[in-house]
């Protein structure tokens, strides 16, 4: 899979527009990318669940994640005793994923774009609910076959503290605000990074949570 990994990279001039930041070669931030999409984003997902439950994977050691997460596309991201991987059936209901809505395709294909990935088509998408308490420890996103493809990941719901790493675990890590609507698109060089969410922000209501999509092209 490695020798894929930088053949579709961004060119140089690709800065994803003036509202990005940039997280580092091939990695940005898009400020507010999907807000005025999050209405009919919110209602899809919401479709999805009612099909595909959330629910809480193990860890191959067997420690409960406190992320909830469902799955919708060709294929979804799978966590048990057994280890990571992708499937095409829900393992709880023995059903293929629900399709994976025109919305969150359109929205995926727009953002890389803008942050100079064209033509990026995913199979795959991975719905997380996090509650208060909830948190996600680094790690890479390298259960895919397409290494070569970028990773897009929206903010919908409460803020959060993003973590952004190296392409070693012991990197300096730094911090990034993500607000509802901000897209996170790496690739590139920086495919491997490791990241995850150290917090997330907003008061003590059982109704207020965030939601994440990730999509990738997994096969």
């Amino acid at each position: 899979m490695t020798p894929d990994l930088f053949s579709h990279a961004p060119d140089d001039s690709a800065r994803g527009g003036p509202n990005a930041d940039t997280l580092g070669p091939g990695a940005f931030v898009l400020r507010g990318f999907a807000l005025e999409r999050l209405a009919a984003l919110q209602a899809d997902i919401d479709a999805v669940i009612a099909q595909a439950p959330l629910r809480h994977w193990l860890t191959p050691g067997g420690k409960r994640m406190s992320v909830a997460m469902t799955n919708c596309g060709d294929v979804g991201w799978i966590s048990d005793r057994m280890g990571y991987r992708y499937g095409t059936h829900d393992p709880l209901s023995k059903q293929r994923w629900p399709r994976m809505p025109a919305s969150f395709a359109r929205l995926a294909r727009d953002a890389a774009q803008a942050a100079g990935y064209p033509d990026f088509a995913p199979d795959a998408c991975l719905i997380n609910r996090y509650t208060l308490d909830a948190r996600l420890t680094l790690h890479q996103d390298r259960d895919e076959r397409e290494l070569g493809a970028p990773i897009v990941s929206v903010s919908l719901g409460l803020p959060a503290i993003f973590l952004w790493g190296g392409l070693q675990r012991g990197a300096r890590t730094r911090k990034v605000r993500l607000e509802p609507g901000d897209v996170v698109v790496w690739g590139g060089q920086s495919r491997l990074a490791y990241h995850g969410i150290a917090s997330v922000e907003g008061s003590f209501d059982a109704n207020a949570v965030r939601f994440n999509l990730t999509l990738r092209k997994a096969r």
